[in-house]
C-alpha cells in the first residue's frame, strides 16, 4: 500500500461517525435505512461517510431493488479495523449502537414472524417460488444411499434421472417402448450413464433374485393387474434387508382415470397398502399421507415404505 493510501485510510479510521459504522457492519450486512434507524442520523451524513469508507476500501456496497446494503470488505484491511475496534463495546456511544443493533434484529424477527403467522391457514395452497417437490426431491435424494436401484414403471422418467444422480445403479423398468426410449435420449443429453432400462411388465420381471437395493414403484401400482403380484416382484429381485419405497394414490371414486389414465385400480386405502406391502415379504412397514394436489379433485399421495425380510405371500388380485 502506497504512503497516500495509508494516510488516506488513517484519516478514515479517525472519525467517530465511521468508528460506529463499522463497528456495525462488523455485525454483518446493514441497508442505509437501518444504520440510519440504529445511529439515529440523517441518510445524507450517513451515505456521505459510507462513501468516503468505500473509496479507501473498507466497505463494500450491493444494490437489492431501491435500498443500498453495505458490509466490510472481504479484501479490505480487516485486521486493523480489528485492532482500532478491540474495545469497542466499552465506549458509551458503542453500547447504545449495540442496543440499537439488537432491537433492530427483534423487528426483522418479530415481522418475519408476524408475516408467517398471517399466511399460515393458506400457506400450503400458495404458489412460492422455489417450492416445487422436483428441488425437494433432488435436495433429500442427496442423502439416499448410492446403491443398485430398480425404479419399476418409470412414467416420465423424472425420478429415474434424478435417482441416477446419486445411486451406483438403476435399472428402469416399463412396458413401454417408448417412454425407455425417452428416458434414454434424456440420460443421454444429461451425460447421465448409469441407467440399464429394460422392457418388461412390473408384474414379471426378467431378472434374477436378490439383485437390488432399493425398488422404487412411484404412482406405478395403479397400474398393475395384480398388485400383490408387483409388490412380491419387488421383493423378490431385491437383497435381504432391502427397501422399498413406494407412492400411490388414496382410494378415491374417479372413474375417469380408468379410460384417460389407463389406471386399473382408484387408488388404495392404508390399510389395502399395509396389506399388500406386508403379504409381499416386507416388514417395518410406514405408510403415511404424504402429499394433496392443489387443484381438484385433489388426489392425496400415500408414501409407503418396507425392509425386505420374509418371502412374499402371494395373495389374489386386488378388485
Amino acid at each position: 500500500m502506497s504512503l497516500s493510501s495509508t494516510s488516506r485510510l488513517l484519516k478514515a479510521l479517525g472519525d467517530e461517525t465511521r468508528l460506529r459504522l463499522l463497528n456495525l457492519l462488523r455485525k454483518g450486512e446493514l441497508a442505509v435505512g437501518e444504520l440510519q434507524e440504529i445511529l439515529n442520523m440523517g441518510q445524507s451524513r450517513i451515505s456521505t461517510q459510507l462513501t468516503h469508507m468505500k473509496e479507501v476500501g473498507l466497505v463494500r456496497d450491493r444494490r437489492a431493488g431501491r435500498r443500498s446494503y453495505y458490509s466490510l470488505c472481504s479484501d479490505g484491511p480487516l485486521e486493523l479495523v480489528g485492532q482500532v475496534l478491540d474495545d469497542a463495546d466499552l465506549a458509551p456511544e458503542f453500547r447504545a449502537d449495540l442496543a440499537g443493533f439488537q432491537a433492530l434484529m427483534e423487528r426483522r424477527r418479530r415481522e418475519s414472524r408476524s408475516y408467517f403467522d398471517r399466511v399460515a391457514a393458506a400457506f400450503g395452497e400458495q404458489v412460492l417460488p422455489g417450492r416445487t417437490w422436483e428441488g425437494l426431491s433432488r435436495g433429500l435424494l442427496r442423502l439416499a444411499p448410492r446403491a443398485k436401484y430398480v425404479d419399476l414403471g418409470i412414467g416420465d422418467g423424472m425420478l429415474t434421472l434424478m435417482l441416477a444422480e446419486v445411486a451406483e445403479s438403476v435399472t428402469a423398468v416399463d412396458l413401454s417402448p417408448e417412454m425407455l426410449r425417452q428416458l434414454d435420449t434424456r440420460a443421454r443429453a444429461k451425460s447421465i450413464s448409469n441407467i440399464e432400462t429394460v422392457e418388461a411388465d412390473i408384474e414379471a420381471l426378467p431378472m434374477e433374485d436378490g439383485l437390488f437395493d432399493v425398488a422404487v414403484l412411484s404412482q406405478a401400482l395403479h397400474h398393475a393387474s395384480d398388485p400383490a403380484l408387483c409388490l412380491a416382484e419387488a421383493r423378490r429381485v431385491l437383497k435381504p434387508g432391502g427397501k422399498l419405497l413406494l407412492l400411490d394414490l388414496l382410494a378415491h371414486g374417479e372413474e375417469w382415470v380408468r379410460d384417460r389414465l389407463q389406471h386399473r385400480h382408484l387408488g388404495f386405502t392404508e390399510g389395502d397398502l399395509l396389506r399388500l406391502v406386508s403379504q409381499a415379504g416386507f416388514d417395518d412397514v410406514a405408510i403415511e399421507r404424504a402429499a394433496r394436489d392443489p387443484q381438484p379433485p385433489h388426489f392425496m399421495t400415500l408414501l409407503a415404505t418396507g425392509t425386505a425380510t420374509r418371502a412374499p405371500l402371494l395373495t389374489s388380485p386386488l378388485r
